[in-house]
């Protein structure tokens, strides 16, 4: 069972400055995952089913499969 803190799913969870996992669009069918760290957060709902969606300090626009670290 996944931790409730690391569930990219909530929006409380997932803050500026915290160190993710996102899905792009694009990498939807394969799963694969890119690292990195929240510089804003897109989804404006409290919850999201595929995770809430950010873009990244490097521009990349994703959605939060996992929480690494929240430096937040």
């Amino acid at each position: 069972m996944e931790d409730e803190k690391e569930n990219g799913r909530y929006r409380k969870n997932v803050h500026v400055g915290s160190q993710v996992e996102v899905v792009q669009k694009q990498d939807q069918r394969t799963g694969k995952l890119t690292s990195g760290v929240v510089q804003r957060i897109l989804t404006k709902s409290a919850n999201h089913p595929h995770g809430i969606k950010v873009q990244l300090e490097s521009g990349i626009v994703g959605r939060v499969k996992k929480i690494i670290s929240d430096e937040a």
